[in-house]
Order: C-alpha cells, then sequence, then structure tokens
C-alpha cells in the first residue's frame, strides 16, 4: 500500500485482517512514529495497526513486498497519482484510491494510467466510504473497476471480508467520475446547509441535480448512464454531501459561515480532493458542452467571485425546463 493517509491505512487495516501489509509512508518521520505507537497518530489516532500491518518509509521495500503478483495500491491524493504510478513497471497489477482530476492535465487516473503504459493491468477502487469507519471494522461497499477482469477479482480478494464488500465494474470512466465530481457537490451541499434558511428540501433538490450533472459529464465522456445509480455515482454522492465526516462537505460549511478558502484549508488538517478538482471539472465539461451549473457556482465560490448566497440565489432563478429532456 503506497501512502499513508487515513484513506490508505484504513484499506490497509482491512486487508490486513487477511494478508500480511506493507504500508508505505512518504514521511520517514511517520513511518517510525506509526511503527512505534502501532497507530497513525496524525489521520486514525483511534485505531490501531493490527500485528499483520508493517510500515516503512523505504518505497523499494514496499514495492518488493508486493513482487509482481501481488497487488499494489496506490492510496495517494490525485496530485501523487502520477509519481506514484510513474514509478510501477506493467507487469504489476495496480489499484488507486485516488479520487479527482489531476491538476494542469484534468486526466483522470485511468487516463494517467494509460498515457504511461497502454496496455497495463490496472484500475481503481471507490465508492461512499469514510476512512474512520473502515478502520473500525463498520459495514461498507465499495466497487473495483477495471477493464481487466482478473485484476478486479484481485481487489475482491484482498479487501473482501466481513465488514468490507467489494463489487466489481468494467466501466471504469463511470467510476472515476463519480468519485471525481462528487466532491464537488459535496461543496455545494455544504455552502446550501451552511446558509440560513436552506433546509431539507433544498438539499435533496441539489444532490439529485448534482447527479444528473455527474451523469451528463460521465455519458459525454463514455461512461455508462446506469453506472451512476450505483456505489460510486448515487452512493458516494449522498455519503460525501450529508456525512459529517466529509471534508468536502466541510468546505462549504465553513465558506457558507464567512470563512475565506485559505482559512477554511488550513483548518482542516486533511486534503479536500473537491477543492483542487472543481476547475478542472468545469473545464472539462465546457470542452464537452456539458451543462453543470452546480459546479460553475461551486468554482465561482472557490474563486471568491461569487458569495455563498448569490450562488443560491443564482440557481434558484434558473429558468424552468423539462427534467429529463427528449432526445
Amino acid at each position: 500500500m503506497l501512502g499513508a493517509g487515513a484513506w490508505g491505512t484504513a484499506l490497509a487495516i482491512a486487508a490486513a485482517a487477511r494478508h500480511e501489509v506493507l504500508l508505505w509512508a512518504r514521511d520517514p518521520a511517520q513511518a517510525a512514529a506509526m511503527a512505534a505507537a502501532r497507530c497513525n497518530e496524525r489521520y486514525l489516532p483511534e485505531v490501531a495497526l493490527p500485528p499483520t500491518l508493517r510500515v516503512t518509509a523505504d518505497h523499494a521495500a514496499a514495492l518488493a513486498h508486493a513482487g509482481t503478483a501481488g497487488l499494489t495500491v496506490v492510496a495517494t491524493p490525485m496530485s501523487g497519482l502520477r509519481g506514484q504510478l510513474a514509478s510501477l513497471d506493467d507487469a504489476r497489477p495496480a489499484l488507486w484510491l485516488s479520487k479527482g482530476l489531476e491538476a494542469g492535465s484534468g486526466a483522470l487516473g485511468h487516463e494517467i494510467a494509460h498515457a504511461l503504459r497502454p496496455r497495463w493491468a490496472c484500475g481503481v477502487l471507490s465508492g461512499p466510504s469514510f476512512a474512520l469507519e473502515v478502520a473500525r471494522g463498520q459495514p461498507t461497499a465499495l466497487v473495483a473497476a477495471s477493464s481487466d477482469a482478473a485484476l478486479a477479482a484481485a481487489a475482491v480478494e484482498a479487501f473482501h471480508g466481513d465488514a468490507l464488500r467489494i463489487y466489481t465494474s468494467d466501466d471504469v470512466v463511470g467510476v472515476e467520475v463519480g468519485g471525481a465530481v462528487k466532491n464537488v457537490l459535496a461543496i455545494a451541499t455544504g455552502i446550501l446547509d451552511g446558509l440560513p434558511g436552506g433546509g431539507l428540501n433544498a438539499r435533496a433538490a441539489l444532490i439529485t441535480r448534482g447527479l444528473a450533472e455527474i451523469t451528463r459529464l460521465g455519458v459525454a465522456m463514455g461512461a455508462r448512464a446506469e453506472t451512476f445509480m450505483g456505489l460510486s455515482g448515487l452512493g458516494d454522492l449522498v455519503l460525501t454531501a450529508t456525512g459529517d465526516l466529509s471534508r468536502n462537505r466541510r468546505v462549504g460549511l465553513l465558506l457558507a459561515a464567512g470563512q475565506r478558502l485559505p482559512e477554511v484549508l488550513a483548518s482542516l488538517g486533511h486534503v479536500a480532493e473537491g477543492v483542487a478538482s472543481a476547475p478542472t471539472v468545469l473545464a472539462r465539461a465546457r470542452a464537452l458542452r456539458v451543462e453543470m451549473p452546480i459546479t460553475e457556482a461551486v468554482v465561482e465560490v472557490l474563486d471568491g467571485r461569487l458569495a455563498p448566497a448569490d450562488a443560491l440565489a443564482r440557481l434558484m432563478a434558473r429558468s424552468a425546463r423539462p427534467e429529463h429532456p427528449v432526445r
């Protein structure tokens, strides 16, 4: 497992219930502290590391542990995914946990992987999940998406257990789009919930129309529409938009309370992928001529060009139209 943040640590704990796992931390001091305390004090201080989980700062040792037949899992933020994938060879099956689009290129994870090695057996593990609940062994369901059926089966073998259910999919585009865009929409829902008079009716409407935005973009990029009614679409959106453990939702709440974005990010202590992904999501939507008004409003709020209350007013002022346009 490459990456010892909250999510990488939680999945490593889950996998260690059935396997010997070596977790790589970029920072040697963090690796030493985790090995000594037998927990990730920075990200998951409440959960002990099992004896079958070891921690190292030696990248080569982590790769050697998996070998070429084992499964390598990249658990970095999106900003670190390209570098980690580039360090692997195409004989090594790999999954990533990163959700988002790469800053600059606007690429999803599978686009980065295919640019590096076109015939690589790789894929993504995604779905509605908070790291703390997975680490605690609370029931969770995820989806492993790959065009390689053997790799998806390897993900099931690695992670499927009493408290963690793994479904499989070959719609990598759909699973990645759902995982990336739901973070942006969770910021929007946090903004709405933080405004006076928002209400549960408005939240339901925002989530539903947000799902429509995700689906429009995903289908335009080659995904199947039904994927967005599954774990990595509707499931992940509902969790991230409404759950109290959601960092992206927290960003929206704090923006609605009047904090400036730098203050918000400084207070989180974790990465909120929706902040970085929002402008790249909007750029890709515009290139494909896909309408995403909620995403556009989030980008303007994050940039400081639109006040949170004005963003809501603008969305409510949009003209009436059919919910499902005739094609």
